[in-house]
């Protein structure tokens, strides 16, 4: 067996940046920018109000001035102020020429085109200057996840498309006898198939483009079919069969296709059974299929792996620390990846860690990650975990 992080840089090296595309901002909210974005113009172009109010050249309580003009959003005054004049002018028009700053509309009373300016007059200019956001030139840096802040960003700084990373394509393969799809009836010795649609909603959230395949029986030709479905896919995911039971197939199977093996078995706790290689022009991998095994590596292993292949940077899950609220037995000799609630008075694992039982992984917030052999730890040490 190879420790997690040996697996992990296995994986790293069979899992190669896609490529980007070029994409419509409307569409590129959740994609990786490949390509440094940059400002086609300045923002604001031009030195703009900041309140309602009055364009002068300058005031003091008492002065009056003369309005000769209006300056609206989109409908900037084209003259230019002189020390007597002021211009009507409304939150984000352009300054007109002159102008040094607006006089607030609650600071003057006004009697038809005269203004006359109140005691209660502020130091402050109320205009926001050219470029007072960022310039043309400005630079949003690649690589980076894009949320809705960019995505407004992107679009003043006049950019209808960007460069972002393509969507690995992910195949899905779920093997064994005992597997049904959700709605359908089982028979007396089947379960319901649930690691699929866990794991396309945790691929499908990272930014990949994923299709669950049609469940593979555990017979070679049946695996063989599957296998044939997924030659479009950049990843192929198996889940279940790869064990080294009479049933377990998906070893045997892969290797027949021409998978060159990377590694098997990996020294934690769920999920030792997994296995990756490359499959034709694809990354493959196997994992075990328990459903809490599979979920758990598919937040270790998959990740990671999907964001390498989005031109992230290679990195296993991020790791953060709290204090235990609960007291821990001693760990075996793998890597154990609890799960756990994080609360405000620190972390603590479920009480039960079996890997077939699904509601403890729903119910937690959390893998708390135990190095081999870690001693018993009691209440307040410090422990790693992975948020969920």
């Amino acid at each position: 067996m190879i420790s997690v992080t040996q697996a992990l840089d296995a994986l790293f090296e069979l899992a190669k940046p896609l490529g980007g595309q070029d994409v419509p901002l409307a569409r590129a909210n959740g994609r990786v920018l490949l390509r440094d974005a940059v400002a086609q113009r300045t923002q604001p172009p031009f030195a703009g109000s900041a309140m309602d109010g009055y364009a002068v050249a300058g005031a003091k309580p008492g002065d009056q001035f003369t309005v000769i003009g209006e300056s609206a959003a989109g409908h900037r005054f084209e003259g230019t102020v002189q020390p007597s004049e002021a211009v009507r002018i409304f939150t984000g028009a352009p300054v007109p020429d002159g102008a040094q700053r607006v006089v607030i509309q609650e600071d003057v009373t006004r009697a038809g085109e005269i203004i006359t300016v109140l005691d209660s007059l502020d130091e402050g200019t109320h205009i926001r200057p050219a470029g007072n956001d960022f310039a043309a030139g400005h630079r949003i840096t690649a690589p980076r996840i894009l949320g809705p802040n960019d995505i407004a960003l992107l679009a003043a700084m006049n950019l209808p498309t960007v460069h972002v990373s393509r969507k690995p394509k992910v195949a899905l393969i779920s093997t064994g006898d005992e597997l049904v799809m959700p709605g359908e009836t089982p028979g007396p010795d089947q379960i319901i198939a649930s690691n699929t649609f866990g794991l396309q909603a945790l691929l499908r959230d990272l930014g990949a483009d994923v299709r669950m395949l049609p469940i593979a029986r555990d017979n070679e030709a049946s695996l063989r079919t599957a296998f044939a479905l997924s030659d479009d896919a950049d990843l192929v995911v198996t889940i279940g069969g790869a064990s080294v039971g009479d049933h377990d197939l998906v070893a045997k199977v892969s290797e027949s296709l021409g998978v060159a093996r990377s590694f098997y078995k990996v020294a934690m706790r769920p999920g030792k059974p997994l296995m990756s290689g490359r499959f034709c022009d694809a990354m493959m991998v196997g994992l075990p299929g328990n459903p809490v095994s599979a979920m758990v590596c598919g937040h270790v292993f998959l990740a990671p792996v999907i964001r390498a292949m989005l031109g992230l940077p290679a990195a296993a899950q991020p790791r953060q620390q709290a204090v235990l609220s609960a007291p821990l037995k001693a760990n075996g000799p793998r890597e154990h990846y609890m799960r756990a609630i994080l609360g405000p008075d620190g972390i603590a694992a479920a009480d039960r860690q079996d890997s077939s039982l699904l509601t403890v992984l729903a119910g937690s917030n959390a893998l708390l990650v135990r190095p081999p052999h870690d001693p018993a730890r009691t209440i307040g040490e410090t422990v790693d975990f992975i948020a969920l």
